[in-house]
């Protein structure tokens, strides 16, 4: 198994004013990323001495995500310099603020173009990191699924109840509250790499998020 080649396209934060005033910069997003990274490469090559491929081979993707999640609620609260503190597992929100006039903030992980989503309905500030698998050279070739989580897009925003459809069918495995339309539209694109977003360059979503890295105003980006 070969390592790795993890690369950051640093041209792909976008001048949002979200994060103003939320403690988050991209300095502590980035740490956070390559926290996460690090962590899975890690495992990777664990798993990689006692041939059994890696991880994103061996487990549900919907675990992955999970995974993901609490490798970043973990980084971006190590990258922050003591203002946010890493919550434990299953607990809420994932992000503890530890200074004034900071905001408890809940992370949400999904893969490729789905809506994040979690059992309960969490108003409040959110992160949202989509990630795409691709191969461990760093490309990525759209509907082609690889074997090396990359993260594509970051947002962040305020949700509020609104902002989630809630999926309580009896029988079912359990509660869903899985983030609309709204609420994607009210997460605000703060990252984005074009070179691994799973949208087609021929959509209006890839077309909208290309306006955002030139620093032009496209409103709502809702997918």
């Amino acid at each position: 198994m070969t390592k790795v080649a993890r690369d950051f396209d640093r041209q792909g934060f976008v001048q949002s004013r979200s994060l103003t005033g939320t403690g988050f910069t991209h300095d502590i997003l980035l740490g956070g990323m390559s926290f996460a990274y690090d962590l899975l490469d890690g495992i990777d090559e664990q798993l990689g001495r006692s041939g059994v491929g890696r991880l994103a081979q061996l487990i549900e993707l919907a675990n992955l995500s999970a995974v993901i999640g609490n490798f970043l609620r973990t980084g971006v609260s190590r990258a922050s310099g003591g203002a946010f503190e890493a919550n434990g597992p299953h607990k809420y929100p994932d992000l503890l603020a530890r200074r004034p006039g900071l905001r408890d903030t809940e992370i949400k992980v999904a893969l490729e173009t789905n809506n994040p989503k979690g059992h309960l309905i969490k108003p409040g500030p959110h992160l949202t990191f989509r990630y795409v698998l691709g191969a461990g050279d760093g490309s990525y070739v759209l509907d082609q699924r690889g074997d090396v989580p990359w993260i594509w897009e970051i947002r962040f925003g305020v949700l509020e109840p609104g902002h989630f459809n809630v999926s309580n069918t009896e029988g079912d495995s359990g509660k869903t509250a899985v983030i609309n339309q709204k609420g994607m539209a009210a997460l605000q694109v703060v990252y984005c790499d074009l070179q691994r977003c799973p949208h087609s360059p021929r959509s209006p979503t890839y077309r909208a998020l290309s306006e955002l890295r030139r620093g032009k105003d496209v409103g709502e980006v809702s997918k």
